[in-house]
């Protein structure tokens, strides 16, 4: 990884490339420091940094710890991109036209997703304001009234618009897709963060008596990641070669060739939709727990939408399962796969072009996404049983979560960047 970064640094195009999206995270995480005017940042100090409080601190690289203009992160587009997603499927007519219409419709429905991500990101940003200032013991918002709370709903709302404008930049001009390089360096960023809470946790806090132990828990922590790292690099590399054959040859073109379809079809993606879609409940519960907190159903629905709990847990897993299965055939779409196939004079051996493909692709999607949901199921939902089971630090639960991310995006940056780097050198082999 590291050679193929040092590698493409010495190409021009390639390191502008690198630079602007190291300048744009950098701005990024400048952002995540400065606090919203009228909030006292020091009162979210007595707050768990587990549940709803965690997951959007790694959506912000710790932006919701100061308060700052970035706390939502680019929580609400994920959110407002899966429901739109959902909505193409035959539920909304004008949303699957404009899903058949390429280029030009792609536009329409991004339009659409960022109008409803500032729908999101308004209340969601309230949502969570008016939660945190109205905790028992808490006085997050200086002068609470209802000028001050939509004043700060909309700065929040503006910082999420433009963290997801930076993402785009990042999209079109820089490496790697913009958005999960802005939650990459969110987490990257907070890594130091988490060392020293161990360290502070084991060592500073603990009798020299007792060194052993946490000197054995570190130790098994560090094995524990290090197993995840070449387990999730093996998976994500894993793939299945589809043979492909051509009735007629073009010039140069091979024989035969194969198609490569990954076993987790779907990447990470599905693990930052079900973070980000657990969220959005937990945000409307606590725009009632001044209320309603001792009451049986608020109970059970923050359990339910508390990824620290064992409901919450499955519930996180359920999600990841069925974003697994979606997103892989919005990834690989098997009509359309079939008509560029059958356009190309192609085929699959022993499979009829047209529709009997379509059908071979479809089923053969579903047999890899169960390994991959599998996949991703587990090494989300292992750390927090370990946190529930054996009373871990609540943070391992998410770190699993967030390690699972930052593993995924690297092995595709580094796989774009190759990529990139490849196309160089067919360009200077034409120029030549």
């Amino acid at each position: 990884m590291l050679s193929t970064i040092k590698n493409a640094l010495l190409v021009k195009d390639i390191r502008n490339k690198i630079l602007f999206t190291l300048g744009v995270l950098i701005v990024f995480r400048l952002g995540a420091f400065i606090t919203v005017p009228g909030v006292n940042a020091k009162a979210l100090a007595s707050i768990s940094s587990s549940g709803l409080v965690g997951i959007l601190n790694t959506f912000s690289g710790g932006g919701l710890t100061n308060y700052s203009i970035f706390a939502m992160g680019v929580s609400p587009y994920i959110t407002a991109q899966i429901i739109i997603q959902l909505l193409q499927m035959d539920i909304v007519p004008k949303f699957v036209e404009w899903s058949k219409q390429g280029e030009v419709g792609r536009r329409k429905l991004n339009q659409v997703t960022r109008y409803f991500t500032i729908v999101l990101a308004f209340a969601q940003s309230i949502g969570i304001t008016a939660g945190f200032n109205y905790l028992s013991s808490m006085h997050l918002v200086d002068q609470p009234n209802v000028q001050t709370f939509v004043t700060i709903g909309l700065i929040l709302t503006a910082g999420t618009m433009l963290t997801t404008w930076m993402g785009d930049m990042i999209t079109e001009r820089g490496i790697g897709n913009g958005v999960s390089m802005i939650i990459f360096a969110g987490i990257i960023a907070r890594t130091p963060t988490g060392i020293k809470q161990i360290y502070t946790e084991q060592f500073l806090n603990t009798p020299k008596s007792q060194w052993v132990q946490s000197y054995l828990y570190v130790g098994i922590l560090l094995i524990a990641i290090i197993a995840i790292v070449v387990f999730v690099t093996w998976v994500q590399q894993a793939s299945r070669k589809v043979p492909i054959q051509y009735t007629r040859r073009a010039s140069g073109a091979p024989e035969s060739s194969y198609l490569p379809l990954k076993v987790n079809v779907a990447g990470v993606i599905p693990v930052i939709f079900a973070s980000s879609f657990i969220s959005t409940p937990q945000t409307i519960l606590m725009a009632f727990a001044a209320n309603h907190s001792d009451d049986s159903w608020y109970q059970v629905l923050k359990d339910v939408f508390n990824m620290q709990t064992t409901d919450g847990a499955i519930l996180y897993t359920v999600l990841i399962v069925l974003f697994t299965f979606f997103y892989a055939f919005v990834q690989v779409n098997p009509e359309k796969l079939a008509e560029n196939l059958q356009k190309q004079g192609s085929y699959i051996p022993g499979v009829w072009p047209g529709q009997e493909t379509q059908n071979y692709v479809s089923r053969l999607l579903m047999r890899l996404s169960v390994v991959g949901a599998l996949f991703l199921g587990l090494v989300a939902l292992v750390p927090l049983l370990a946190s529930n089971i054996w009373g871990l630090d609540e943070s391992i639960g998410l770190g699993g979560t967030s390690l699972l991310i930052v593993i995924g995006v690297a092995i595709d940056l580094v796989n774009q960047i190759e990529g990139l780097m490849m196309k160089q050198e067919y360009v200077g082999f034409i120029r030549e």
